[in-house]
């Protein structure tokens, strides 16, 4: 069937793909154009849900699978008067006759819908490793909500699941591991990568992995699936590349996504060079009557200074929010740039980060300086202080902040959103220290972990003192360690000169001031005050071991 084409009605936007960039669009656009018709394409049943809270129902901690559906195909009619076509899968652009083309599902008919305006928010795709071939039962993304449907089924089973293998320590796996364990199921996850989180650096990944072993979780890092023992339509065990068979009742595959592009390459849409769709800053394509949104695009990336691919929840609705503006109306405010900022919560413990790692930075060749500093999430004389541990990355230039990182309990949100916020105007290390927060002892402190860590950053672009990262080689330098003996023994660290803090004022002639010379404590805080009171006393070179041995140890057996 053919809709129309268009005379003198109202203009027609049509919207390809729901969820959250597409869903964002098009109530965008009728919010500015009372006028235009538009009409959604959702290729599935569901035209906007929530794929980020797909875990936390299969752990019952979301108890009503229907909290999950955002927005139905009713309400959007009822209340924006925009027409959702479930079921429909566009499958061809004619951009010259603008005209989509596809297929009704529920009939088996094609259609064929003109517009003036297109938005494409096609999202993205599960990778399916080849040892998902041939398809089993028990083996399954967690994407879609009958994919959640699908695992709930295998959990719900007549075949009880003991154990749980989940393939892919990224943040969705993680939260599926965290959901799976809540509800009694022993799991065990396996990464290729010798890490859990890869956007973290090595260390503060490694206190999630702790938090992990700690609650039970079997980890597998640095290996790869080469293959399943199946037993008809089910799988019995997966086999690992370092020669290990773990048997298991189900398998939750999250090894990445690829943006889906087909339709828009195949009607000569530029493709940029990570894969996605090239677009604007107010998200249109190579064709000005063409927009695209969410994972399928390329954002600018504010660290990077180029486009590049994020596939996140946040930049998909925003980017909507642009494009059903500027489809509506010619014009909006520009999309602007995203530094990746995100967050995951693992058991007890809260991971995120924004911007660029010191090993991504090392690996796009741009010099950097990091500071980790120890903190309670708000002040550590009101009960209930949780710490948390907050890592800076910055520009030895001008301090201008390329990252950041938080683990630890309580408060690592709201900081890693303060430090996001600084760096999409550009802020500084110095602009952090200087920053105006909220405080009451139930919140935070005086000097709250965002201004510590700033004040730690300046200390060190300063050089007082520089600070030298966890896994510094001590070899050949004065270490002093400023511990008490109680701390000494739980972490040793053989080849350094013992003496206590507060030992320090009356025995610092005990050491030779023309050797260069490294503080040490718990965390960096005592080891800062050690090095200002060694510097005083005219020590040629003093730092500081960031992050103290509570990072420094993570390395250790």
């Amino acid at each position: 069937m053919e809709d129309s084409p268009p005379g003198h009605r109202p203009p027609r936007i049509v919207v390809i793909g729901g969820v959250a960039g597409g869903a964002s669009a098009a109530a965008r656009a009728r919010r500015t154009d009372a006028n235009a018709e538009i009409v959604m394409l959702e290729k599935g049943e569901y035209v906007s849900f929530a794929n980020c809270g797909l875990p936390y129902h299969l752990g019952g901690e979301i108890a009503q699978r229907s909290k999950l559906l955002v927005t139905t195909a009713e309400l959007f009619w009822q209340r924006f008067r925009i027409e959702v076509r479930a079921r429909h899968e566009a499958t061809r652009i004619e951009r010259q006759a603008k005209i989509v083309e596809g297929i009704d599902h529920a009939t088996g008919q094609t259609f064929r819908i003109p517009y003036d305006r297109l938005i494409l928010s096609l999202g993205s795709e599960p990778i399916s490793p080849e040892f998902m071939n041939p398809p089993a039962k028990n083996v399954r993304h967690l994407w879609t909500l009958p994919d959640m449907d699908a695992v709930l089924a295998e959990i719900q089973g007549v075949a009880k699941v003991r154990h749980a293998v989940v393939i892919g320590a990224g943040f969705v796996g993680l939260e599926v591991v965290e959901q799976l364990a809540a509800i009694g199921i022993r799991v065990t996850l396996i990464e290729r990568g010798n890490q859990v989180l890869k956007p973290l650096d090595p260390h503060f990944a490694k206190i999630v992995q702790r938090e992990l072993t700690n609650r039970g979780v079997s980890l597998h890092l640095g290996v790869d699936v080469a293959g399943l023992d199946r037993d008809g339509d089910r799988v019995t065990g997966v086999r690992l590349s370092d020669g290990t068979t773990i048997a298991t009742e189900l398998i939750v595959v999250g090894a990445g996504v690829r943006p889906r592009i087909r339709i828009a390459a195949d009607a000569g849409l530029t493709i940029g060079k990570t894969g996605g769709v090239l677009v604007d800053d107010f998200m249109r394509t190579n064709d000005p009557d063409i927009y695209a949104v969410g994972d399928m695009v390329e954002y600018y990336h504010g660290v990077l200074d180029r486009r590049m691919r994020i596939a996140l929840a946040g930049p998909a609705n925003r980017a909507g929010r642009i494009a059903g503006t500027h489809a509506a109306t010619g014009k909006s405010q520009p999309m602007g740039s995203v530094l990746g900022t995100a967050i995951v919560r693992v058991f007890g413990v809260t991971a995120a980060c924004t911007g660029l790692s010191e090993h991504a930075l090392t690996a796009e060749g741009i010099e950097h300086h990091a500071v980790i500093i120890a903190a309670p999430h708000h002040a550590s004389y009101f009960p209930g202080a949780e710490p948390m541990q907050l890592k800076v990355v910055y520009s030895p230039k001008d301090g201008k902040i390329l990252g950041a990182q938080g683990v630890g309990g309580q408060g690592v949100d709201k900081r890693i959103d303060v430090i996001a916020t600084a760096m999409h105007f550009g802020g500084t290390v110095y602009q952090l220290a200087q920053l105006d927060l909220a405080y009451a002892p139930p919140y935070g402190s005086a000097k709250d972990p965002v201004h510590m860590a700033a004040f730690a950053a300046v200390n060190d672009l300063e050089s007082s003192p520089k600070v030298v990262p966890p896994d510094f080689d001590l070899r050949g330098y004065q270490v002093l360690d400023v511990r008490t003996g109680r701390e000494r023994t739980e972490l040793p660290l053989p080849g350094a000169v013992a003496i206590p803090i507060d030992e320090l004022a009356d025995r610092w002639e005990e050491l030779d001031p023309t050797m260069p010379t490294i503080t040490v404590c718990h965390s960096g805080k005592r080891a800062h005050v050690a090095a200002c009171w060694l510097r005083g006393k005219a020590f040629s070179d003093v730092r500081n071991l960031t992050g103290g041995m509570s990072i420094r140890s993570l390395d250790q057996p």
